[in-house]
């Protein structure tokens, strides 16, 4: 009886969990108004400044927190590694792991 509840929580567990997953993006390799398609360096500059931009979209209906006009995996890659260095390995990082050693 305890391996078919467990068996039960897991299965409820993970189509919980699934149905969070982000579903294809229909406009990726498709161009904006404008006719461009956001790529990598577009993708890391949109990293960078996510911690901004999302507070805007909170607040706003005319700003974005990603670009779904883009070039698909490069874009992604961009994005994430911009969004890595801001919080938590480049700019924001080093410094907090420096005062922490000052600390000390």
């Amino acid at each position: 009886m305890k391996i078919l509840s467990a068996i039960g929580i897991c299965l409820i567990l993970f189509f919980i969990l699934s149905s969070c997953a982000a579903g294809p993006n229909k406009l990726e390799k498709t161009p904006d108004e404008n006719g461009k398609v956001a790529g990598f360096f577009k993708g890391f500059w949109h990293g960078l400044i996510s911690p901004i931009t999302f507070i805007i979209s909170i607040f706003t209906k005319t700003v974005r927190f990603y670009e779904v006009h883009n070039n698909g995996s490069w874009y992604n890659f961009g994005f994430v590694l911009g969004a890595g260095l801001f919080l938590s390995g480049g700019i924001l990082g080093k410094r907090k792991k420096a005062a922490r050693k000052m600390r000390c």
